[in-house]
């Protein structure tokens, strides 16, 4: 898995792609965790996830929890394969998917 963050203004983009699953999740949230001071919307970019975990989904609902006390979250270019998961979860009901 590799992260790319970049900021604009005070939001922060994280481009992420390859697999978020149980061995990369932690190195995901550790990631998030650093940032969510300095950011009060957070855009996740999922076009190059190949697979979430439910170590994944949860890291998802932890950023989720703590940015919906400042500007938001959303996820954004979500893989019909990814949807899926989301959906079969009820996370399209949790997130802001765009």
């Amino acid at each position: 898995m590799e992260i790319k963050k970049t900021t604009n203004g005070s939001t922060l983009n994280a481009a992420i792609s390859g697999r978020v699953d149980t061995t990369t999740a932690p190195a995901l949230e550790a990631e998030l965790k650093e940032s969510y001071d300095s950011c009060n919307e957070l855009v996740l970019d999922f076009a190059d996830v190949e697979y979430i975990s439910s170590a994944g989904l949860r890291v998802l609902l932890v950023s989720q929890k703590v940015m919906s006390k400042k500007g938001g979250m959303k996820v954004v270019n979500v893989s019909e394969d990814i949807m899926e998961i989301f959906e079969v979860t009820g996370f399209t009901d949790i997130l802001t998917i765009e």
